[in-house]
């Protein structure tokens, strides 16, 4: 069995949906060497997370961005964090709706991942810089 392990720093990038599928099949291509195994895509930060879905339409990635803005709202009285900024705490909580993590099949050298299907970085903050992303790949 052979285990993979790279971190990469994601360039900074505005807030919404961005698919990176792209990005992490470009710095992980020793994938390429493996039949079947497993990838694991790590985020290492609070205020942004990673999902797999549609990669296909465009206007998903602002219907995402549009409806975690109404249900996960900037200034809400209640919030107790807040020395960082109006969208801190917001964006906490739509990395908790999300995940930190996904998790994907490699079958004959390749993401196993269906026809419309793309890793998304989720970057709920206005300025969130850039991103540390863990990539742990293992298999045979």
């Amino acid at each position: 069995m052979q285990i993979l392990q790279k971190t990469i720093s994601l360039k900074a990038k505005s807030r919404g949906f961005h698919l990176i599928t792209d990005e992490i099949l470009k710095a992980i291509p020793e994938i390429e060497d493996l039949k079947v195994g497993m990838i694991q895509v790590f985020i290492q930060h609070t205020s942004a997370s990673l999902t797999i879905n549609e990669n296909a339409d465009p206007t998903v990635r602002k219907d995402f961005e549009m409806w975690f803005n109404k249900a996960v709202p900037e200034n809400d009285p209640d919030y107790k964090h807040d020395y960082e900024g109006s969208d801190d705490m917001p964006a906490h909580l739509k990395s908790v709706l999300l995940d930190t993590a996904v998790l994907i099949p490699i079958k004959n050298g390749q993401l196993a991942l269906g026809t419309w299907q793309g890793i998304y970085l989720c970057e709920h903050r206005n300025y969130g810089g850039n991103r540390n992303v863990v990539l742990t790949a293992w298999g045979i």
